[in-house]
């Protein structure tokens, strides 16, 4: 793991996603994508890709900026900007995109990460 080294996927959401999330007791939605399942796409990333398994939220921070529309790519990414090795801690930027580039979501992640000899 290094500096400026990126992860990133791209979803869409539908309005099945919705009911699905309505049905988990997301309550209603307004047509656009949840903040929570915006949210959830950086959960993903910092789990799966980077840093990958045995992350642990320890701070995170995200402010929603507009709302995603259903049906659009949006693509989310997490990027390191602050390794601490000795403690095992990683700061990330996290950003939520629609196709054109308008940012939905952004904010900082800040988590642990499993002292494999990532860093």
């Amino acid at each position: 793991m290094e500096i400026g080294e990126r992860a990133e996927l791209e979803r869409s959401f539908t309005q099945g996603d919705l009911e699905a999330y309505a049905a988990l007791g997301g309550g209603p939605s307004d047509g656009a994508v949840p903040e929570p399942l915006i949210g959830a796409l950086f959960s993903y990333l910092l789990g799966v890709k980077l840093p990958g398994p045995g992350t642990n939220y320890l701070k995170q921070e995200i402010a929603f900026h507009r709302p995603a529309p259903l049906d659009t790519p949006l693509t989310a990414s997490v990027e390191v900007t602050r390794i601490r090795e000795e403690k095992a801690i990683v700061d990330l930027w996290s950003k939520a995109c629609l196709p054109d580039g308008t940012v939905v979501a952004e904010g900082r992640s800040l988590v642990k990460f499993a002292d494999t000899g990532h860093a």
